[in-house]
């Protein structure tokens, strides 16, 4: 839901906020106030295209802030997650700029930058702008297929279909495999079987080459290891001799100093935490001693160790320039090889498995993909009886509209009925919906049919019946009660209204019948200043709202206008009273 909106700068409008509520928010103005260039800014949160013509002349950039409450979107949750944009599990912040120089743009969500795309996709799914005169996703053949499966709950079905076909394109892209590599199958077999042979001559380990090397270092420096080794264990503990005479281990040394300091301790026991460190050290060079005395005694050359080891190393590079890659790759390309040369050996039994398991899914694809074909039938023709049954409410009676389904005929697609058909992840299914206007005309693509004004009412026709099933939050609409009468303005208003069950609504409207069912109402005016003209919004409270819907009636408020208005939200609210349990 979309709890504030502050704009900067952006076209006539300098300064904005905008606090909106739940339920159903309506914006009303005379035209030109900047009502629709509210909605373009929303369109910009949305990823929408932007350009310099948005920046308010004499300034420098454009600035559009939405902050959204996450309680009704928790799909968009694990999204946010995923790109580490998730602040705050109760709300997102976007945000849009638009600099006048460049006309380029920054997104940002959460204050951190992202590209357009992905804000097209998250702002997507808080925000939902319909206006009359859009390429409304409406008249996008690929969302109707979608629409249907979504008001028919379909999709945990589509979903069981849609797995049967990536199984049945994992099981025929390796028969392809299969049968494209026949042919070199003897070839192959050799080339593997050589590997095998050479890896299992040579016997690597993964680690050994850097084993060898490592040794090799030793190895070539043992007498200056053995040398520096003695040294150090002569001056730890066994002493050595140095100019005019003997000189004490360090082991030695420090033993003595441990000792003095804690004779040192009887007289003086402040000197108690010297006495234990000197003590401490003392051990420690017993220690390092004892280990060099190890490590000096474990020292063995063997005498042409180093050319055995060169001999090895020349070996593991052998192998690996013949057949490439490191070492550990060539014992995991070994490993596999077998499991290869047992299925190139065995090409024609895995083939004529790998053919019956590919019968096994066509068989269980049909029988999904024919079940979710009948069931799509069934919801097409509920939908429609109730799309004409709203297009009625709202002055069209005669409104023909019908959910259009057909298949392509495919030899290789699973068996449904008495055909193969062609079978996508969404099923064997193409979707679209068809309408007839007026009475006598053939159904025909609703995109080719629908004037704005028919659109616009078939728009709120479809969202007021798909709403339960809608996961964006936030509905934007632009004027769609554009040529409808006052009558049919009452509907549009309640239809809007019941859409709120399940959405926030925010309407820009010409039509009292239409504002009167408000939860909120917003004015937008011009104000007009020296050499400057700005737009405001302010949100009415009861008696302005009435001066308002009064204004609309006549364009001059009038104690009958007011009369009239005062009836109309009346008319209204009684409605929403009655039918306070849908909404």
């Amino acid at each position: 839901m979309l709890l504030e909106l502050q704009i900067s700068d952006f076209a006539i409008i300098d300064r904005l906020h905008l606090r909106l509520g739940e339920g159903f928010n309506v914006l009303t103005g005379e035209t030109g106030a900047g009502k629709s260039i509210i909605i373009d800014a929303l369109g910009t949160l949305r990823g929408e295209k932007v350009d310099v013509s948005f920046v308010r002349a004499g300034c420098r950039r454009a600035r559009i802030e939405g902050v959204f409450s996450l309680d009704d979107c928790p799909q968009l949750v694990p999204l946010l997650r995923e790109y580490d944009l998730l602040e705050d599990d109760a709300q997102v912040i976007l945000i849009r700029e638009v600099s006048a120089e460049s006309g380029r743009s920054v997104a940002r969500i959460n204050g951190r930058a992202v590209n357009t795309s992905l804000l097209r996709e998250i702002g997507g799914r808080l925000i939902d702008i319909h206006g009359q005169h859009e390429g409304l996703s409406l008249f996008n053949v690929r969302t109707h297929l979608d629409l249907l499966d979504r008001f028919g709950e379909l999709l945990p079905l589509r979903e069981r279909v849609a797995e049967q076909v990536v199984r049945l394109r994992h099981i025929r892209d390796e028969l392809a495999d299969l049968r494209r590599n026949e042919a070199r199958r003897q070839q192959r077999i050799e080339e593997l079987t050589f590997l095998l042979e050479d890896v299992a001559a040579v016997k690597p380990r993964p680690d050994e080459e850097a084993e060898l090397a490592r040794e090799r270092q030793v190895v070539q420096h043992a007498a200056r290891i053995t040398g520096l080794a003695a040294d150090a264990y002569a001056d730890l503990y066994g002493g050595r001799e140095e100019g005019r005479g003997a000189v004490r281990p360090v082991v030695e040394l420090m033993a003595a100093v441990a000792n003095a300091l804690d004779e040192l301790t009887r007289f003086d026991p402040a000197t108690q935490a010297l006495a234990t460190s000197a003590n401490e050290l003392h051990y420690q060079l017993e220690d390092l001693a004892a280990s060099l005395r190890n490590y000096r005694l474990g020292l063995d050359f063997e005498p042409g160790r180093i050319d055995t080891i060169e001999d090895r190393l020349t070996l593991l590079r052998d192998l690996q320039r013949k057949y490439g890659g490191d070492i550990a790759q060539l014992l995991e390309r070994a490993a596999n090889a077998e499991h290869e040369i047992d299925r190139l050996q065995n090409s024609a039994v895995h083939i004529a498995d790998l053919e019956r398991q590919e019968a096994t899914v066509l068989e269980v694809l049909g029988t999904l993909a024919g079940e979710l074909s009948q069931r799509r039938q069934a919801v097409g023709a509920d939908l429609a009886r109730q799309i004409e049954g709203a297009m009625g409410d709202l002055a069209m009676p005669n409104v023909r509209f019908k959910v259009g389904i057909s298949q392509s005929a495919d030899p290789n697609g699973p068996p449904v009925g008495e055909r193969r058909l062609a079978c996508e992840k969404h099923g064997v299914d193409q979707v679209e919906f068809l309408i007839a206007p007026n009475p006598g005309e053939p159904l025909k693509p609703l995109a080719k049919v629908a004037s704005g004004g028919e659109s616009a009412r078939l728009l709120l026709a479809l969202k007021s019946i798909l709403a339960r099933v809608d996961e964006v939050a936030t509905l934007i609409f632009d004027e769609i009660d554009v040529g409808v009468g006052g009558r049919a303005g009452q509907v549009v208003g309640q239809k809007l209204w019941t859409i709120t069950a399940n959405h926030q609504v925010v309407c820009i409207t010409h039509l009292p019948q239409v504002a009167a069912f408000a939860d909120a109402h917003y004015h937008i005016s011009k104000i007009f200043e020296p050499e400057r003209t700005r737009t405001s919004v302010r949100r009415l409270d009861e008696r302005e709202r009435i001066e308002e819907l009064a204004a609309m009636l006549d364009g001059t408020p009038s104690a009958h206008s007011k009369a009239n208005a005062r009836e109309i939200i009346e008319r209204a609210l009684a409605w929403k009273g009655r039918s306070g349990g849908e909404a």
